[in-house]
């Protein structure tokens, strides 16, 4: 029998801690709760299976949010959402530069959540079977979904789940504009809403890790208005010889 996913919640607010193991459990999860943030760093990179997805709020005692999953990126790519303060965008987008998978801001409905969580899980589940797993390469960046793998110049690269299948959609369509709000759905499983800059922030972390555009590497350019594309570099360099 399968066993259900686990969800470590790490937030500080008794209440609200127990209102949503309540909630979540009730939904089939299996869910645990830590209220410090040293706590639960130690707990994430020490159990040898901690949790499927961590539900991390940014004020904790003793270690933020911010810095548990700094240190948890170093060695983890476990899934992350970040709870923020309501209208704290610049929590959301440190968060997401610091490799969360997802965000959501307090207060917030319980089904909201449901839904986050269950959109991140599904990026690091075994595909349908008729979605292609084949792996995906152009030049020297290799993609491989059937095992969560990237590989540069034959070295593996740590993306998190989300910036993996950001990273998927955009090489298996190389070429073709992906618009924002195309990406937002397939990649996050949401609709895109006035003011959300996750894909952004997503993108550039992929720019970032990768060295994207640089040293003969393929290319996410931003095309204002439309999204993003993905071009491979030697498309990138015939078109600037032209210009």
């Amino acid at each position: 029998m399968t066993q259900p996913p686990s969800l470590l919640i790490v937030d500080d607010d008794r209440e609200l801690g127990q209102m949503l193991t309540e909630y979540l459990s009730g939904e089939g999860f299996n869910v645990s709760v830590l209220r410090d943030g040293a706590e639960a760093l130690e707990h994430l990179i020490n159990e040898p299976n901690p949790a499927d997805l961590v539900i991390l709020d940014v004020m904790l005692p003793s270690l933020s949010g911010f810095e548990v999953l700094r240190r948890l990126r170093r060695s983890l790519s476990v899934p992350v959402i970040m709870l923020t303060a309501h209208g704290a965008d610049v929590d959301r987008i440190i968060g997401l530069e610091l490799g969360a998978d997802d965000y959501l801001a307090k207060p917030f409905n319980p089904r909201e959540l449901v839904a986050r969580v269950r959109a991140v899980l599904r990026r690091f589940s075994p595909r349908d079977t008729d979605a292609p797993a084949h792996p995906v390469s152009i030049g020297p960046l290799r993609l491989d979904p059937a095992i969560f793998e990237v590989t540069l110049s034959g070295e593996a690269v740590r993306l998190t789940g989300t910036e993996l299948r950001l990273l998927e959609v955009l090489m298996r369509s190389a070429g073709q504009v992906q618009s924002r709000e195309s990406l937002t759905e397939r990649v996050l499983g949401r609709r895109l809403t006035p003011y959300d800059r996750s894909i952004d922030t997503h993108v550039s972390n992929l720019r970032r890790k990768l060295g994207l555009g640089e040293n003969g590497l393929p290319e996410i350019r931003s095309i204002r208005g439309a999204g993003y594309v993905l071009i491979p570099n030697g498309e990138a360099r015939a078109e600037a010889a032209r210009s």
